[in-house]
C-alpha cells in the first residue's frame, strides 16, 4: 500500500472517530434533556391530580361545620339545656358522621372552651371535658368565625388539620364545632403513583406523606426564631422537626416538582427517582450512536467502493468509446452500403411494377386500338358529310357534323391521355385522390377486354369517396385484380365480375370479386409471393406487386369471401 493511500485512511479514520464521539456527546446531552423534560411533565401532572385530590377532600370537611351548625341538638348542647341529654344525642349524631365522612374526630366547644360533645365520646380517649380555649383553632374561630390550623392532637397526638366554625346564638358566640382531618386516606390514594408525595406548609415542615418516616420533618433549615416561635405555640408539641432524607434539589438521580393548594402557604411537593429514566436514555444514546457509527461506516465503505468504481469505469468507459467509435465506422458504412441495398431495392422494385403496367398495358394495347380506330372511322364519316352539307349550302348541319367529329376527338385524347398516363413512370407521390377518376380509369383500360370475353359486370355508382393513395398505382392494383378475374371466368357459360365499394369510418375497401373456380387451398395466402401462381402460363409477380403498392399506401390487399363463389380480393385504403 502506498503511503499516500495508508495516509488517507488514517485521516478517514480519525474522522470517523471523532464524527462519533461528537454525534455520542450530542445525542446522551438530548436524550438526558429529553428523560429529564418528560419525567418533570408527567411528575407536575400527577401533583396537580393529587392536589386536586386534597383540596376536593378539604371542600367536603370545610362543608360539615356549616352543616352542623343548622343541628337543634347542637344549640342546645352549647347552652346546656336539657341538662346532658342535648349533649349525648349529638354524641350518637357526630360519630356515625364521622365514620362516614372518615374524619379523625368531630367536636363541640362551648364558650367556655369545654368540649360538651364530640365523635369520639365513646371511646376511652374521648374529647369530652377537655378544655381547648388555649388552642389557636379555638381562639381564631370564636375571633373570625372559622379557621384552619394544622397541629398535633393533644389526646392522639397524631398530626392533622382542624377546621372551626364559630356558633352564635342570642347574638353572641356560643361556642365552636370543630372537625378534625388526618390525612391517612388521602396518602394511601397518593401511593398508587411512583415516587415520593409530600404536603408541606410556608415553613417546608412535612404535614403528612406517601413516606411515614419523613412526617414532620422539614425540606430546608428552620431559622431559631421560627423554631422558637413553632414551639411557643404547641403546634407540634416536642417533635425535633429534623431534616428530611430525600434532600430534594441536591440529587441529580431526583427530580423536584411543586404545586400549590388552596390553603394558603401549602404546597404539593413530588420527589421522582430519575436513574432509570436516565439510564434508558443512556442506552438509547448508545444505541444511537452505535447505529450511527455502523452508517457512517457503510457511508464510508460506500463513498470507497464508489470511488473505486467510478475509476473502474472512466477506465471501461474510454475503451467503451474506443470500441464505439470503431463499430460506428463499421455500422456508418453498413447503413450506408444497406442505403444503397435498399434504394437499388427501391428502384428495382419501381421498374417491376412499371413492367408490370407496360406488360398489363401491352395486354390491353389491342383493346384500346379498336377503342380508337372505331372514332377515327367515324370522324372520316363526319368529315365527309360535312362537305356535302356545305356544299348544298346546309351550314346548320355542317355545325351539327363538326360538333360530334370533335366529341369524338376528345374521347380519342381522352384515351390516349390515360394510356400515357398508366406508361408512364410514376412519381411516388400520395395524396388525395379521387376515387371515381380512379375506377373511370380503370374501366377505360380494361373495358375493351371486359367487352370482348363477354363478362358482366357490376360497376360501382359514381359519387365515391376520395381517398389517400397514388392514381395510376391504385389503377394497376385494380387492372392487375381485373385482369385476373376476366382469366379466372374464361371458358364459363355466365362469367360475371362484381366491383364494390364498401366504406368504413377511417377506410374504403375496393373488392374485385368473380365466379370462376376460385383459389386452389393449397395456395391460400402463397398466391401473394413472387413466382407463385395458378395460370399455367403465368408468371406470379402480379398480385405480389399489388399487395406492396397497397402497403405503401399504408392500406392492405387481402383474401376474403366471394359473393360470387369464386375468388375475391378486398383492396383497403384510408379515407382522405
Amino acid at each position: 500500500m502506498s503511503p499516500a493511500r495508508l495516509s488517507l485512511r488514517l485521516v478517514v479514520a480519525a474522522a470517523l472517530i471523532a464524527s462519533t464521539t461528537l454525534f455520542y456527546f450530542a445525542v446522551s446531552s438530548w436524550s438526558a434533556g429529553r428523560a429529564r423534560s418528560d419525567a418533570h411533565a408527567a411528575a407536575l401532572a400527577t401533583a396537580r391530580q393529587q392536589a386536586r385530590l386534597l383540596d376536593s377532600e378539604l371542600d367536603k370537611y370545610r362543608l360539615l361545620p356549616i352543616v352542623l351548625s343548622e343541628y337543634s341538638d347542637l344549640r342546645d348542647a352549647l347552652a346546656g339545656g336539657n341538662g346532658a341529654g342535648a349533649a349525648r344525642r349529638l354524641d350518637r349524631k357526630l360519630a356515625p358522621l364521622a365514620q362516614r365522612t372518615g374524619a379523625a374526630v368531630i367536636y363541640v366547644i362551648d364558650a367556655r372552651g369545654m368540649t360538651v360533645a364530640a365523635s369520639n365520646a365513646a371511646s376511652p380517649d374521648s374529647f369530652v371535658g377537655h378544655v381547648y380555649r388555649f388552642r389557636p383553632y379555638y381562639r381564631l374561630a370564636m375571633r373570625d368565625g372559622s379557621a384552619e390550623y394544622f397541629a398535633l392532637g393533644n389526646v392522639s397526638g397524631r398530626p392533622g388539620l382542624f377546621l372551626s366554625r364559630r356558633i352564635d346564638a342570642a347574638g353572641r358566640a356560643a361556642g365552636a364545632v370543630v372537625v378534625k382531618v388526618e390525612f391517612d386516606a388521602v396518602t394511601r390514594v397518593w401511593r398508587n403513583d411512583p415516587g415520593t408525595t409530600l404536603l408541606v406548609n410556608r415553613d417546608g415542615i412535612v404535614l403528612a406523606t406517601t413516606d411515614p418516616r419523613e412526617v414532620l420533618r422539614t425540606l430546608r433549615p428552620l431559622s431559631p426564631a421560627t423554631r422558637a416561635a413553632i414551639r411557643a405555640s404547641g403546634q407540634f408539641g416536642d417533635e425535633p422537626l429534623p431534616p428530611t432524607h430525600l434532600r430534594p434539589g441536591a440529587d441529580p438521580r431526583q427530580l423536584t416538582v411543586a404545586t400549590a393548594l388552596d390553603v394558603p402557604g401549602w404546597q404539593l411537593v413530588r420527589v421522582v427517582p430519575i436513574a432509570r429514566a436516565l439510564r434508558d436514555a443512556a442506552a438509547l444514546a448508545r444505541l444511537a450512536t452505535a447505529t450511527f457509527a455502523l452508517v457512517l461506516l457503510l457511508l464510508t465503505g460506500l463513498l470507497v467502493w464508489r470511488t473505486t468504481r467510478l475509476a473502474r469505469a472512466a477506465r471501461v468507459r474510454a475503451q467503451l468509446q474506443a470500441a464505439v467509435s470503431e463499430r460506428t465506422a463499421e455500422l456508418s458504412a453498413e447503413m450506408e452500403r444497406r442505403a444503397d441495398a435498399d434504394q437499388r431495392f427501391r428502384a428495382a422494385r419501381e421498374e417491376l411494377a412499371q413492367a408490370n403496367r407496360l406488360a398489363s398495358l401491352g395486354s390491353i394495347t389491342a383493346g384500346l386500338a379498336h377503342e380508337i380506330n372505331q372514332p377515327v372511322a367515324t370522324i372520316r364519316t363526319l368529315a365527309e358529310n360535312a362537305q356535302h352539307h356545305l356544299a348544298a349550302g346546309r351550314n346548320d348541319r355542317v355545325r351539327a357534323t363538326l360538333e360530334s367529329a370533335v366529341a369524338l376527338t376528345a374521347r380519342i385524347g381522352s384515351i390516349t391521355q390515360e394510356m400515357r398516363r398508366f406508361a408512364r413512370r410514376g412519381s411516388g407521390r400520395i395524396e388525395p385522390v379521387a376515387l371515381d377518376e380512379v375506377l373511370d380509369g380503370t374501366l377505360l383500360l380494361v373495358g375493351d377486354r371486359l367487352r370482348g370475353a363477354n363478362v358482366a359486370v357490376d360497376w360501382p355508382a359514381r359519387d365515391q369517396p376520395s381517398v389517400i393513395a397514388g392514381r395510376v398505382r391504385l389503377e394497376q392494383v385494380l387492372v392487375n385484380l381485373l385482369n385476373n378475374a376476366v382469366d379466372a371466368v374464361a371458358g364459363r357459360d355466365d362469367p360475371r365480375i362484381a366491383v364494390r365499394v364498401e366504406e368504413r369510418e377511417k377506410c374504403v375497401d375496393l373488392i374485385v370479386a368473380d365466379n370462376g373456380s376460385g383459389i386452389d387451398p393449397a395456395l391460400g395466402e402463397e398466391v401473394f409471393s413472387p413466382f407463385v401462381t395458378g395460370k399455367p402460363d403465368g408468371l406470379g409477380l402480379g398480385l405480389g406487386i399489388a399487395r406492396d403498392i397497397m402497403a405503401q399506401f399504408d392500406g392492405a390487399l387481402r383474401i376474403v369471401a366471394s359473393p360470387l363463389g369464386g375468388a375475391a380480393f378486398m383492396a383497403s385504403v384510408k379515407r382522405a
